[in-house]
Parts: C-alpha cells; sequence; structure tokens
C-alpha cells in the first residue's frame, strides 16, 4: 500500500491510499466492472466530483491481454502507464508485469507521481501528511 498526493481533480484534497490487487475471476469484464461497483456501493462511494476525494475506487486496470476502447470500460486503464501510484505497488507483487509492452516497474520511475509514493504501513496518523504512517 502506498500514500500519495491526489492525482487531478480538485485542489485540497487529502493524501490518498492506493494499493493493487491480482484476481483470477470466470465473471466477464462488464461482469466484473459491475462487482467492483457493487464493492464501492457497499463501502458508500459517492461520485460527486470527478477526481475528487472519496472513500473507495476500485478500478480495472488490466483483464488479461483484452484491450476495450469501450467508454464503459477502457482495457487496459487508459491512464494506468502514467501512474505510480498504480504501477508501483503492481510491481511489488508482479514484478514480470507489462503495460503496453513495457515492464511496469520502468513505467513506473518514469511517471510524474512517483516521487509523491510513500510506503504506507497502517501504523501512526493518516491526516493527509506521509508522517507516522509512512515507512521510511
Amino acid at each position: 500500500m502506498v500514500q500519495t498526493k491526489a492525482v487531478g481533480g480538485p485542489a485540497g484534497q487529502p493524501d490518498f491510499l492506493n494499493m493493487i490487487i491480482t484476481v483470477e475471476t470466470t465473471l466477464s469484464p462488464a461482469e466484473l466492472l459491475k462487482h467492483c461497483q457493487a464493492v464501492e456501493n457497499k463501502h458508500l462511494r459517492v461520485r460527486e466530483v470527478r477526481w475528487g476525494a472519496r472513500t473507495l475506487d476500485v478500478d480495472i486496470i488490466t483483464y488479461g491481454d483484452l484491450t476495450s476502447d469501450d467508454p464503459v470500460l477502457t482495457l487496459p486503464h487508459p491512464r494506468a502507464a502514467t501512474r505510480a501510484f498504480v504501477l508501483y505497488p503492481w510491481s511489488l507483487i508482479e514484478p514480470a508485469a507489462t503495460l503496453g509492452g513495457e515492464r511496469i516497474s520502468e513505467l513506473a520511475a518514469r511517471a510524474p507521481d512517483f516521487d509523491d509514493l510513500a510506503p504506507f504501513d497502517g501504523f501512526g496518523d493518516y491526516d493527509g501528511v506521509p508522517t507516522a504512517g509512512a515507512v521510511e
């Protein structure tokens, strides 16, 4: 899990906590998206401001080798290759992964938000400033 500054959206947002999981599923991409949105709704996700602060945001980054330009579910995620908060934690659990033919660790290192990443251990205060909760 990493703690990061907000990327995009309104100014003054608190820091975000980001993590990646990999799953195997028999669900279709559309069914998986519906399930992810149900999880968000269960945790009272509200969509008021695009890229605004939120309680939970579940995104599908890739679905195997499938590519899709569907505006409801674009695969791979259209901004994943430039977001260290996605790429770096992903590289920790799947070091050989690639996106668009490039290793995700290399993409992470070049991402504009890479310097703002702070590993988060779950302890200490979470007040938008990586202090006691960030692993130094």
